[in-house]
Order: C-alpha cells, then sequence, then structure tokens
C-alpha cells in the first residue's frame, strides 16, 4: 500500500484532526531551528578558551548563524515552489543535522563556524514555513488559535534553552550544544514523513519549471546585510573612514537591491519574465506595508532588549550568571502561557488592538527600569521583565495574522518569508544598536562596564539604552493601529432584467 504524500490523500485519511497533526510537524523543526540558534550564546566563553581565540572571533558562531538565516529566509517561497513542502522540509532538517553533528565533533574554529552557516541557512528557509502552513492549512477564524498555540511551542525552546544549555556546558563542555538539536531533526523527519504534503504551496505538485531563483539578487541581499552588519560593529570603535565606508556601501547594495524588486515586480506584472525574491505589489496593501514597519522595529526593540537585559541584571545590578537565568525563567514561561491567550483572542478581537497593547506593555517595561536601583526588591525587576513579556505574547501570534491577511493567497508564502527576513534585519540591527548606545551613555556618564563595581552612573547610561527601546515601540504603535482591516462599504444589489 502507497503511503499518503499529496494533502487530499493526507487530509483523507487523517481528516479534520489532519491539519493540527501538520502544525505539530512543522513546529517540531521550528523549535529544533530556534533552539540552535539562541542557545549557542552560553557556549561562546567555552569556545573561546578551547580554540584560544578572542571574545570578537567567537562571537561570529553567533553573528555568522545570523546573517546566514536572514538571507536564506527570502529563499523560501523559490524552494517551496520547486521541491515542495516536503522535500524543502525534511531537507533543511538534514542540514541542521549536520550542521550539528558537524559542529559536535569539530577539531577547529573553522569548521565550527562552517556548521553553524549550515544551520543558519536551515533555520532560516524553515522559519516561515509554519505561517504559510496556518494561513493556508486553517480556517480564518482557527488562524489566531493555531499561530498562539505553534508559539507557545516555539518561545519554550528559546525561554528554556539558555538555562538547558548552561547545565549542558558545565557538565559535558560546549560540544553538547551542537548535539541538542540532534533528536529534534530526528523526530522531525519522522514527523514529516507522514504529515507533511509533497504539494507546493499553491496546492499542487512541486515543478521544476518553477520560476528560476534570483540568484543576483540573493547575493545583493547577503552582500548588504554583511556589510550592515560589520558597520554597525565597526561603530563599537567609534566613527570613523571604516565605518562610514561600511555603512555607505551597505546603503548602495541595499538600494540596488530595493530597484531590483521594484524591476523585477513591475515585469511580473505586465506578464514578462520575473521572478522577485520581494515582491513589490505586497506592499501596496497597507495592512502588509505597516506590519513589516512593526515587524523591522518590533525585531530591534526584542533582539536588543534580549542581549540587553542579561547585560543590565549582571553588570548594571552586580546579580550572578545563574540567579539572572532564575529571574528571566518566570518571564519565557509567562510570554508562552500569553501566546496561548492571545492566539485565541486573536480570532475574536481586532488584530491591530492587540498588537498596539503588546507594545504598550512592552513600552512600559523598558520605562519602569528607571526606578530600579541596587537596593530595588529583586521581586520588583521580575516584574518587569514579566510584563515585557506579556506584551511580546500579544504581539508574536498577531503580527503575521495582520500584516497577511490582505494579500492574495498567491503571495502568502513571499510575504511570510520578507516579513521575517524583515524582522530579523530588524534585530541584526537592534543587538549592535542596543551595544553602541549603551558604551556611548557610559562614556557619557564616566564609566566603563571592566570596572567591577556598579554605580549610579552604569544605572543611568542603562536606563538612557532602555528608554531607546521604550521610544521605538511607542512610534511602531503608530504604525501597528494601521493594521485595521480595511472599512466595509455597503453597496447596493442590482437587479438584472434577465
Amino acid at each position: 500500500m502507497t503511503r499518503a504524500s499529496t494533502l487530499p490523500e493526507l487530509q483523507a485519511l487523517y481528516g479534520e484532526r489532519y491539519r493540527w497533526l501538520l502544525l505539530f510537524a512543522v513546529m517540531v523543526g521550528s523549535i529544533a531551528a530556534i533552539m540552535s540558534s539562541t542557545i549557542i550564546n552560553v557556549a561562546v566563553p567555552d569556545l573561546s578558551r578551547h580554540f584560544v581565540i578572542g571574545q570578537e572571533r567567537a562571537q561570529w558562531v553567533a553573528s555568522g548563524f545570523m546573517m546566514a538565516m536572514t538571507v536564506a529566509m527570502l529563499t523560501t517561497p523559490w524552494m517551496l515552489g520547486r521541491f515542495g513542502y516536503r522535500r524543502t522540509y525534511t531537507g533543511t532538517m538534514w542540514l541542521l543535522l549536520i550542521g550539528g553533528v558537524a559542529g559536535g565533533f569539530a577539531t577547529n574554529f573553522p569548521l565550527v563556524l562552517a556548521a553553524r552557516v549550515a544551520e543558519g541557512l536551515a533555520a532560516g528557509v524553515v522559519q516561515p514555513i509554519p505561517a504559510i502552513v496556518i494561513m493556508r492549512a486553517f480556517r480564518p477564524h482557527e488562524q489566531g488559535r493555531a499561530m498562539g498555540i505553534f508559539g507557545t511551542g516555539v518561545v519554550l525552546a528559546p525561554a528554556l534553552g539558555p538555562s538547558i544549555g548552561g547545565v549542558l556546558v558545565d557538565m559535558f563542555g560546549w560540544r553538547s550544544i551542537f548535539f541538542m538539536v540532534v533528536p529534534f531533526c530526528l523526530a522531525s523527519l519522522w514527523l514529516s514523513a507522514r504529515y507533511v504534503p509533497t504539494s507546493a504551496p499553491g496546492g499542487g505538485a512541486a515543478s521544476r519549471n518553477a520560476a528560476a531563483m534570483d540568484w543576483p539578487s540573493l547575493l545583493l541581499a547577503g552582500a548588504g546585510t554583511l556589510l550592515l552588519l560589520n558597520a554597525l560593529v565597526q561603530l563599537h570603535q567609534g566613527l570613523g573612514a571604516h565605518s562610514y565606508g561600511l555603512f555607505a556601501a551597505a546603503l548602495v547594495i541595499m538600494a540596488w537591491f530595493i530597484v531590483r524588486q521594484r524591476n523585477l515586480s513591475a515585469a511580473m506584472a505586465r506578464g514578462e519574465p520575473g521572478s522577485p525574491l520581494i515582491n513589490q505589489a505586497m506592499f501596496l496593501d497597507r495592512r502588509f506595508a505597516m506590519g513589516s514597519i512593526v515587524a523591522f522595529i518590533y525585531g530591534m526593540a526584542l533582539f536588543g532588549s534580549t542581549y540587553l537585559l542579561p547585560v543590565y541584571m549582571q553588570l548594571g545590578l552586580q546579580l550572578s550568571p545563574s540567579y539572572v537565568g532564575g529571574i528571566l525563567l518566570p518571564s519565557g514561561l509567562a510570554l508562552a502561557i500569553t501566546i496561548a491567550v492571545a492566539g485565541r483572542m486573536a480570532d475574536r478581537y481586532a488584530i491591530h488592538f492587540l498588537v498596539s497593547l503588546g507594545l504598550a506593555l512592552l513600552a512600559l517595561s523598558f520605562g519602569l527600569i528607571l526606578v530600579v536601583g541596587l537596593h530595588t526588591p529583586i521581586w520588583y525587576v521580575v516584574g518587569f521583565t514579566v510584563l515585557g513579556r506579556i506584551g511580546l505574547g500579544f504581539i508574536l501570534p498577531s503580527l503575521n495574522l495582520g500584516a497577511m491577511r490582505g494579500l492574495h493567497s498567491d503571495m502568502i508564502a513571499q510575504g511570510a518569508s520578507a516579513i521575517n527576513f524583515i524582522r530579523m534585519l530588524g534585530g541584526s540591527a537592534g543587538v549592535s544598536l542596543c551595544g553602541i548606545v549603551l558604551e556611548w551613555r557610559l562614556a557619557a556618564h564616566g564609566d566603563v562596564l571592566t570596572t567591577v563595581a556598579s554605580s549610579p552612573a552604569r544605572l543611568a547610561a542603562f536606563n538612557e539604552s532602555f528608554l531607546m527601546l521604550s521610544a521605538m515601540c511607542v512610534l511602531a504603535m503608530f504604525a501597528a493601529w494601521q493594521l485595521r482591516a480595511p472599512a466595509t462599504i455597503a453597496v447596493p444589489q442590482q437587479h438584472s432584467g434577465q
């Protein structure tokens, strides 16, 4: 008996529960991808000591992953059209598995870095797929609930990952971090063989005649992202000819990329050959355009705060790393619970209201840090971190739904890919920007982080950095309000005389 593989066959075999089985299958792979992106941070000091390299060079295991993941997101629509859901998904899981095993057995740092880039490429391709599945497999009134369930599972990975990773590094060394993704990859390969269809996003079979990959645009996106990240890193050493040159080159290449995408989108609209990585026609939809702005700013605030909070607690409040892990754990659990609740709310309440509420809570949590001092009770610190993660919980399941609900079904795959790319680009910039602003404000207050003891001046520098993040969230609220559905005007029925 031939195993079911097409979407109609799988739906007939598993019935109404099939869409939930499909969601679970892609969720396991996403957990593996996200875990591989966050858990490595706890192993960077151990890696640096093992290979006798500087902290800046060791940090490239995180930066290389981030850059590869950001650019690879743009290839997801093409790969789904060319190879179909199952082959694309299993291919990324095999690449993630190989990267984990190769990194775990690596005997030199270049091989570790290559393994991380391979993992980043796999994670980038796989991340937009769950949103595409939810938009296509679930009815509109179920999409919020599905996004909430998916988000809960995925968020638990970065919430629990660093704590588990710290224990693994202490007990077994940095290699255990790479091996941690192996069981998730194996489980995902088994699940995808059973539940992920072979079809392409449009519902038909994958085709070798699918539009060709726009390799020049992909190279431009990769080069522009790399130059931008390097320019931001150079700013840590102050403004100079090198940093100005990198910024100028990044802007020129990004502008070239945008112009190329516009020309290819216009050619496609005229029926001429053209396959843009980001179809500019998507931005004609107000909700998608505003959602992209929110995604970029939200990415900056999310990833920036993820970097800034642990540094603030350790070097500003003088808390130990294990104590910081304990403080952040309740906020991670609060985020997972909120996502599940907010997902159900997204099916009943206006998306723009939920996203705006989340941004407001996030902005408030950053602002409340201003009243924290060296002798503030620890429950207060736990409280504002929990409040911020509750805000994130309202944003996460709602943003993709609100941004993509106005897109034509043919654009959903590209929409999911583009909005994830924009969010990650914002996140990459946010981490560097937070580091730059913190160093600037520390210098203005006459302090440096190399001094062991903290001081009111150091806390003031951190406070001003968090105020910048709060202002970003308030700014994003103006765009978030534009995610509301367009008003519909009743048109009287015209009766024909036929």
